[in-house]
């Protein structure tokens, strides 16, 4: 069995409005938005995450309020235990331009690389997935979520009778959760401007070079897009708290 180097290198990308977050992104960009409880905003849980990985260094694209993003940053330097540096879009380039901006800066051009959404508040282990990406020799790897519906679901038989009332049951559908493992090639790859989920991965897809990893059983995972999640990341996360507590007694 081969060997492989874990990549040490990411780019979180930071430059969303968050207009659904409003009023809490009125004055700063998404990802400076704090998870209740824990007076961290959520890009710091993700460089937290991206550090306890094996990540040494990672590049933030800044768009949207970008100055209050990199205040934060430059405050918090002495606290970070990964090298952080920023990238501004100046003007718009596009999901697929903007991650391809963004990895002209990383330090290590010529090896794999981590990219992750800055909305993304998630703990799995990126080494399991950086080796799912190796062992299908995939030019990139996207990590895989199954949300819950946010509806109560009606369980029928075959005749229409209700059997049961399901509160707010798993999608059968995965989706794109935001967290990618990329090759040193995929860069050149990526448009210079648009969505590279329009172009660079559907062609990968039919090439049969694009892989999927399943996030693992009981992993957490939440985008944060509305004030709703931010209320239910904050209990989910007490609740932890508390089971973790009670474990220890």
């Amino acid at each position: 069995m081969r060997s492989m180097t874990f990549p040490t290198q990411a780019v979180v990308l930071a430059g969303g409005q968050g207009s659904r977050l409003r009023p809490y992104t009125d004055d700063r960009p998404k990802p400076m938005v704090e998870i209740p409880g824990t007076g961290v905003p959520i890009i710091g849980h993700q460089l937290a995450w991206l550090a306890a990985e094996g990540v040494t260094d990672a590049v933030v694209s800044c768009g949207h309020l970008a100055e209050v993003l990199q205040d934060w940053l430059a405050d918090s330097a002495d606290g970070f235990p990964l090298r952080v540096t920023t990238v501004v879009e100046e003007e718009p380039l596009g999901r697929g331009g903007g991650l391809r901006y963004a990895a002209a800066s990383l330090p290590r051009p010529e090896l794999p690389w981590y990219a992750t959404n800055g909305d993304v508040w998630t703990r799995f282990s990126l080494r399991d997935m950086a080796a799912f990406h190796d062992e299908r020799a995939a030019e990139a790897t996207l990590a895989l979520a199954r949300p819950r519906v946010p509806w109560g679901a009606v369980e029928t038989d075959e005749f229409g009778h209700v059997l049961d009332f399901i509160e707010a049951p798993p999608s059968p559908f995965l989706i794109n959760a935001g967290v990618y493992v990329f090759s040193a090639a995929f860069t050149e790859l990526l448009p210079e401007r648009g969505d590279h989920e329009r172009t660079t991965f559907p062609r990968l897809a039919r090439e049969r070079r694009l892989a999927g990893f399943p996030l693992p059983q009981g992993a957490y995972w939440r985008a944060i897009d509305t004030a709703k999640d931010l209320t239910e990341a904050a209990a989910e996360l007490a609740a932890a708290e508390a089971a973790g507590a009670a474990a220890r007694d």
